[in-house]
């Protein structure tokens, strides 16, 4: 059979007449036309198939012309276009006229594309609708202080982005991020605002506003967590293109600035950061007026510097007016004006005003507890707060639940090395010393002197505060006989 096979093949290519007995006994054993037949020979002379492998090639090529015409023969569609061709093709594969068949199939897919583009624009056009839609509920959810159900809303919002809107996607990767950092969900923002600078960085000129922008957002939120380091290199980038790209007076630029500013003093350079705060101040001021919120922002961190230096009858003014401003642009109860309560109520009690710092105190941690919920870190410091003016009034009792409840609440939420869990557990250390209570104090004083030194290295004056109590201690475990004992009522102030 092969060598007849092989002569049926020679002769097709060599155009020779070939017993038309031969084609319908073929056509018959596989069910197609002799036209078929014809092709299917002259494919296995082209393709040059030996001649131990013409049968069963033969029977492939069969096999697969069947499939062919039943899954053509099978689709169905919308397009009455799209339908005549297919059926044209069917009928020039039944004859073996794939080539003919190959123009029909190519003209049925290029009119199917066409209508497919079509149908996708309108389908991207509605997503994007759709994603509009749920971005403006999150900012309705936003608008009732629901922090997380409003990152969820930016989240399926971003989520029905088109491929072809990607910037659209990382405005609302934006949102979510400040709407998640807001109520302490850190890994959420953190992974929100990386995709959001990634596509501006990789759609966007690498001095485009917008890329500044996600720098400058990132870089916060590195400060919150405590990566100083990571957040200083995004938060100068931010300030260059802003300073390129909108001029070195624009308000973006003063966020700029001011996010470097806490980076740098979150670390202890308080030079380098007052020039900064006092420009973001100055600029924020010129563009928007003495009295709008953002001004409120450069003038707390220009507070908190003060008070980090010990310019408590400085910091205070500041911290008064961005208060005030704070509160007739948000309302009493916003978590933003909690925070200035709270830093006022510090600036206070370091001058020794006590009784008028415990109001405010209060007042801002039933606010972040209703506007941020128990478990906010906010919360946490809250309490930690209270538990300072509490043993700097002898109030040792009513101090350890507070510090104690605070310290889980900011552990859970920012982790074990977090730099200001040193403070945490260096006051906490404190009242326990205060209370004789020795055995208790050496290991937060321990824990709290290996963060520090990991953070901010051996030198540093924190890391030598916190080395310096820790020998304190020491000594009151085991005094000399000439050893003076220290005022440990003198106040507490957080170390």
């Amino acid at each position: 059979m092969p060598a007849q096979l092989q002569q049926i093949v020679d002769d097709i290519l060599n155009k020779r007449t070939v017993s038309l007995e031969i084609f319908q006994e073929l056509s018959q054993r596989f069910g197609v036309s002799d036209m078929a037949i014809t092709t299917f020979f002259r494919t296995l002379g082209e393709r040059k198939i030996p001649i131990e492998d013409l049968d069963s090639k033969l029977r492939e090529i069969a096999a697969r012309h069947l499939t062919l015409l039943k899954q053509i023969e099978s689709l169905s569609g919308d397009d009455p276009q799209v339908e005549a061709l297919k059926k044209d093709a069917v009928v020039a594969i039944r004859v073996g006229n794939y080539a003919r068949a190959e123009t029909l199939l190519l003209q049925a897919f290029d009119a199917d594309l066409v209508a497919a583009r079509k149908a996708q624009d309108a389908a991207n056009s509605r997503f994007v609708t759709a994603a509009k839609t749920k971005a403006d509920l999150g900012e309705l959810k936003l608008s009732q202080l629901q922090y997380e159900a409003a990152a969820r809303e930016f989240q399926t919002a971003a989520d029905l982005v088109p491929a072809s809107e990607l910037g659209l996607r990382a405005q609302y990767l934006t949102r979510i991020g400040k709407a998640a950092s807001t109520v302490g969900l850190y890994p959420r923002a953190e992974q929100a605002l990386t995709e959001a600078l990634r596509i501006r960085e990789k759609l966007l000129p690498a001095d485009n506003s917008d890329v500044a922008d996600s720098l400058e957002r990132l870089a916060w939120l590195y400060i919150t967590l405590g990566r100083y380091t990571e957040a200083e290199p995004l938060a100068k980038r931010a300030v260059v293109i802003g300073e390129k790209t909108l001029g070195p007076e624009h308000r973006e630029v003063a966020f700029s600035l001011n996010t470097l500013a806490w980076s740098y003093q979150k670390r202890g350079r308080y030079t380098e950061a007052e020039p900064l705060y006092k420009r973001a101040l100055a600029i924020v001021e010129k563009a928007l007026g003495p009295e709008h919120s953002d001004v409120a922002s450069p003038l707390n961190n220009l507070a908190t510097l003060y008070h980090a230096q010990g310019r408590y009858a400085e910091a205070e003014p500041l911290a008064k007016r961005a208060l005030t401003i704070r509160e007739k642009a948000l309302g009493p109860e916003h978590p933003d004006v909690g925070t200035l309560l709270n830093n006022l109520a510090e600036f206070v009690r370091m001058q020794g005003r006590r009784a008028e710092a415990e109001p405010l105190y209060k007042r801002a941690l039933a606010i972040a507890e209703k506007a941020l919920g128990p478990e906010h870190p906010d919360v946490g410091q809250r309490l930690h707060n209270l538990a300072v003016l509490n043993m700097d009034r002898g109030l040792y009792a009513e101090a350890e639940p507070s510090f104690k409840r605070g310290l889980i609440i900011f552990e859970k939420a920012l982790g074990l090395e977090h730099p200001d869990i040193a403070v945490y557990l260096s006051n906490q250390a404190k009242l326990y010393r205060l209370q004789g209570r020795y055995a208790e104090a050496g290991p937060l004083y321990k824990r709290a002197l290996a963060i520090r030194e990991k953070v901010y290295g051996i030198g540093h004056p924190m890391t030598e505060a916190t080395r310096d109590d820790l020998q304190i201690l020491r000594r009151l475990e085991n005094p000399p006989d000439d050893y003076d004992l220290p005022d440990e009522h003198s106040g507490a102030g957080s170390r």
